[in-house]
């Protein structure tokens, strides 16, 4: 698929955000070794979603080159409340093709917000890209990848204390930007 604005501006995001920052310090060795797929989702509704999903996991089965997969959805689910209600259909549907343990699904949006957090408290922007996604994660590299970083529990602790030291503004400005 040839680049488009929605893919652009998520590879942006992963160069400048997630790995410039290094909000995920697994994400560089993967990228650099050019095995991220990034997959632009044309669906614009959930049913479309979920099939989409699902040719994404037979994918990752069938090409084990490929680490993860960041599934783009600009179309649907742009309401966050919306996107984290269909989470639970996305996990489900792991389960239904027997890929649970196998496989997990991360959560990014452009207006993520964890719970007990205002929507302006930083700590949201570790899991805010430019486009709604659902990142195909297989479960047995996690777990390499944990055991193999020192200190891999205190990560999201020294990422909101990062991006406090950063400020909002600053933070805010990266994420727009990536989408110019």
């Amino acid at each position: 698929m040839t680049k488009n604005k929605y893919v652009s501006a998520t590879e942006k995001w992963l160069e400048s955000i997630v790995i410039g920052l290094n909000l995920c310090p697994f994400a560089k060795r993967e990228w650099v070794k050019n095995r991220v797929r990034l997959q632009l989702s044309k669906a614009s509704t959930t049913a479309d979603l979920l099939q989409g999903l699902t040719r994404e996991i037979i994918l990752l089965d069938e090409h084990k080159s490929i680490e993860t997969t960041l599934l783009i959805h600009p179309f649907v689910l742009t309401e966050f409340y919306d996107y984290n209600q269909f989470l639970a259909d996305a996990d489900n549907l792991l389960i239904e093709l027997d890929r649970d343990g196998i496989y997990q699904i991360a959560s990014m949006h452009p207006h993520y917000q964890f719970t007990g957090t205002t929507a302006e408290d930083l700590e949201n922007y570790t899991n805010r890209s430019p486009y709604p996604l659902l990142h195909l994660i297989r479960e047995d590299s996690i777990e390499v990848a944990i055991n193999n970083y020192k200190d891999a529990d205190k990560i999201p602790q020294k990422n909101i204390e990062l991006l406090e030291s950063m400020g909002f503004k600053k933070i805010q400005s990266m994420l727009k930007s990536c989408k110019q």
